[in-house]
């Protein structure tokens, strides 16, 4: 049997790649089938993948207890605002080290992923669904 702590990691990585399939699919549909500007299909994108993993990481990976409306909106706002943070980090990646200095733009990419996997499992872990 796996322990929590593996358990936990395992559905939040498989989550994760639901959550980027859902990212790529409404990107996709909002700009090939809809003709939305690439910015616009972005952004209603996030707000679609953001809602799905806050929903599969509440249920599933972090097995919330919280039912209150007021509990659900905490939840909720600091999840988003968590996921708003690690945008920022990841583009701060590679806004300095692919723009500015001109870096490996793949390895950068790479690392900023792994940045904000490792920020948002800890802050849903530690902050939004403890």
């Amino acid at each position: 049997m796996l322990s929590k702590k593996n358990r936990e990691i395992i559905l939040y990585l498989f989550f994760g790649g639901l959550t980027t399939a859902v990212n790529a699919i409404v990107y996709f549909a909002a700009s090939w089938a809809f003709g939305l500007p690439a910015w616009l299909s972005s952004i209603i994108a996030w707000i679609f993948a953001v809602t799905f993993a806050f929903i599969t990481n509440k249920i599933f990976v972090f097995r919330s207890k919280a039912k209150t409306k007021e509990a659900v909106i905490k939840e909720a706002s600091s999840f988003m605002l968590a996921r708003l943070i690690s945008l920022g980090l990841n583009t701060a990646i590679m806004l300095i080290f692919v723009d500015l200095m001109q870096l490996n733009e793949p390895l950068f990419f790479v690392i900023g992923q792994v940045v904000v996997l490792v920020f948002n499992y800890l802050a849903s872990k530690l902050v939004i669904f403890k």
